[in-house]
Formats: C-alpha cells, structure tokens, sequence
C-alpha cells in the first residue's frame, strides 16, 4: 500500500512523529499530503529550540495551537543576558540580529492563537512585559505560564497575571532577575488559586544602572552621616 492510500486519519498520526522539517519535506511529495500538513490538527503543539527557527516555513501558526514553547539553552543566551548598559559592541551587534525575533512571533501568537493553554519561554532575554500582557489579554484561556531567565520580565508582568490572568493556574518566573519579592506578594495576594514559583528570581541582582547605584549609595550615606 503506498501511503496516499492511507485515510486522513491515519496520515495525521503518521505526521504527528515526524518533527517539523521532516513533516515540510514529506509535504513537498504531493497534493494530499502537503493538506495533511496544512491540518490545524496536526498544530497543536509546537517546541523550537533557537529564535532561528522561528523564521522557518515548517509549521502552521493557527486556531488550533494550544502549547507553545520556546527555550533556548545555547551558550550564547548567555550574552542576551547581559545588562544592555553593559554590552559592548560586539554583544550589542549580537543581540540586533534577533533581539525582536521572540516578541515579533509573540505577537503572532496573540493575533492568531486566541485558544492557547500553555506557553514556556527560556532563555528568552529579549521578551518583554508589554507582549506578554498582550499575550494575556488575547488568549483569555491561558492556564499555564512558565518564564525561566527571561531578564527583561519585570513586576509589571506579574501586576497584568492579576489583572487578566483569570483562567492561569500555574506561574513559574525562575531566574527572572528584575522580579521583586513585592511583585511576587502581590501576585499570591491577589490570585491565591495560582501555583507561583520563583526560584532564585527576588533574590539576584536586579538592573540598576551605575548611576542608580551611585544615587542609592549616596542616600545611605547621608543616612549614615546622620546618625
């Protein structure tokens, strides 16, 4: 039997083993299978492991997708990392080739998913709290939210989970450096039902610029002076 003979079915869950590329490739066969591939039903759940392949033609981006996730744990994360007052050029030139790849495709996402479930960003240094509110007042039904070594996350993600996160029931903001132990309060005050973890986060080192650093110890001196 050649597998154009196999019913709709059957081919969706043959598709449903194959990663992305393979599924693309299979798909430049024939006719049939190029709409196997195109079936929102095959798109539910969609991993990438690069901003690089965000950009690629190898899925479908629609109603149907209910999990999303997007983790990069290559050693260069490391340099998107950095605080942006820090960078030098190099680092600087680095992160301009993507530093809006993540949000952009978010903000897809918002416009074209109204049903997803479940989002997971790692190692995404670039993501901001404006997309992620867009995020959560789009996708009304969202009940998961994981955000691990995401730097530029602040407090006002965690003020819009209170404000539009009515259906998230689990919240992880791990290694997320600009989070404070306040934003975390608020968060359980507000929306008890939710399972909150924050490993490590209300306790690293937040973004300060050096002026800001110089301002806050000039303020404890004086203090000190005083007394």
């Amino acid at each position: 039997m050649h597998i154009t003979q196999l019913n709709r079915e059957c081919l969706l869950h043959l598709f449903s083993f194959l990663d992305k590329n393979s599924r693309k490739s299979l798909a430049k066969t024939c006719h049939k299978l190029l709409e196997v591939f195109q079936d929102p039903l095959l798109w539910s759940l969609l991993n990438f492991h690069s901003p690089v392949e965000l950009k690629k033609d190898n899925f479908l981006l629609g109603p149907a997708l209910k999990y999303l996730s997007i983790c990069w744990y290559s050693e260069r994360v490391k340099v998107c990392n950095i605080e942006d007052w820090m960078k030098n050029n190099f680092q600087k030139d680095f992160c301009n080739r993507h530093e809006n790849t993540v949000n952009d495709f978010l903000l897809e996402v918002c416009n074209r998913c109204p049903n997803l479930l479940s989002l997971t960003l790692s190692g995404c240094g670039h993501v901001t709290d404006d997309c992620i509110l867009l995020l959560l007042k789009n996708c009304p039904n969202l009940k998961t939210l994981k955000l691990e070594n995401c730097v530029r996350i602040t407090d006002q993600t965690l003020e819009a989970v209170t404000v539009y996160g009515g259906s998230l029931q689990t919240l992880h903001v791990d290694f997320c450096r600009n989070i404070t132990q306040t934003g975390l309060e608020r968060v359980r005050g507000k929306c008890p039902w939710v399972m909150l973890r924050a490993e490590r986060s209300a306790n690293m080192i937040p973004d300060n610029k050096p002026e800001k650093k110089n301002l806050m110890l000039e303020k404890a001196s004086r203090k000190f002076v005083q007394l």
